[in-house]
């Protein structure tokens, strides 16, 4: 279960505070719901699943997770930059304690991105879709209760998008996943319940349908 209790988030600019992104943002995510984040450009669903994926905090309120969360697939942050992707990679495994099959983890990562040679090479020279092919074979590697998805599906090619959405459903069978991504179908295709973001706020709905009718229904009329 993930609880998020009356949230807020806003980020310093060089002129002071900026506007808040969340404001009051309060819902729980029940054990094994799959959850789409759905709204318009700037709504703030890329900066709450780093909010419940942990690598950002609430600058004011609480997140509560009662479970393994993933950090966010298609995020490029987190790695280090001077580091090659198999460093990076066997940092990682460390912290999650795979020493023993620490050789077994690599391969799995190092197949899953199919980034040949530039697995060798420093972050720093990676596109941002190589950093999140290489973030996607990193989430997958390991055991989580839910996994997040910042347009995760999207990147790379279309060999790629086809592996990365046959791995999504493989993942439904024993997990749950908290999905941001523009394609209405993508979003149907892997979630039961949505979450609308609209002008800081955000609205649970146990159908996906409803959040995306809620979600157009706000759209300017044509």
């Amino acid at each position: 279960m993930i609880r998020v209790e009356d949230v807020y988030k806003r980020y310093q600019t060089d002129h002071g505070p900026g506007k808040w992104v969340l404001q009051g943002v309060s819902f729980v995510i029940p054990p094994k719901v799959s959850v789409g984040l759905i709204g318009g450009n700037g709504a703030g669903k890329s900066t709450l699943l780093r909010l419940i994926g942990g690598i950002d905090q609430p600058s004011r309120g609480r997140i509560e997770r009662r479970c393994r969360v993933s950090w966010p697939m298609g995020f490029g942050g987190g790695l280090q930059g001077s580091l090659t992707g198999r460093q990076n990679a066997k940092f990682v495994c460390r912290i999650h304690g795979h020493e023993e099959d620490i050789a077994e983890k690599i391969h799995s990562i190092e197949t899953f991105a199919e980034l040949g040679d530039a697995f060798d090479e420093p972050i720093k020279t990676y596109s941002s879709g190589m950093r999140s092919r290489l973030q996607f074979g990193l989430s997958l590697a390991f055991e989580f209760d839910v996994y997040i998805s910042d347009e995760a599906t999207s990147t790379g090619d279309a060999a790629f998008r086809k592996k990365a959405s046959t791995a999504f459903k493989q993942l439904i069978d024993s997990a749950s996943i908290i999905m941001a991504a523009h394609s209405e179908s993508t979003l149907k295709e892997f979630c039961t319940a949505g979450i609308w973001l609209h002008k800081g706020t955000a609205q649970w709905f146990d159908n996906v349908q409803d959040a995306l009718s809620a979600y157009k229904a706000s759209l300017p009329k044509r």
